[in-house]
C-alpha cells in the first residue's frame, strides 16, 4: 500500500485545503494521473498519483485542511 502524503510546499507554506478529488474510493488510478486538487493561500495545484493501483481510502475529504506530511489517501498497488 502506498500512502499519499501532503508534500513540502515551499515558501513557508505548511497547509493546504483539499478542494477536489478526481477519483473516488475503489477507482483505478495510473501513476502521474491528477489525483487531488489542493489550494493554499498563494496557489491551486494538482497532486499526481505516485503509483498505479486502486484508490483504496480517501482520508482527507474535500474542504479538509491538511498539513505538510499528513496522510491524504491510500493506494493499493497492482
Amino acid at each position: 500500500m502506498t500512502k499519499v502524503m501532503l508534500p513540502e510546499l515551499g515558501e513557508g507554506i505548511e497547509k493546504a485545503t483539499v478542494s477536489y478529488w478526481y477519483f473516488q474510493e475503489g477507482d483505478k488510478v495510473k501513476e502521474k494521473d491528477d489525483l487531488v486538487e489542493l489550494t493554499t493561500d498563494k496557489a491551486t495545484f494538482n497532486l499526481p498519483s505516485p503509483v498505479t493501483g486502486t484508490l483504496s481510502q480517501i482520508v482527507m475529504q474535500e474542504g479538509d485542511i491538511a498539513h505538510v506530511g499528513e496522510l491524504l489517501a491510500n493506494i493499493e498497488e497492482g
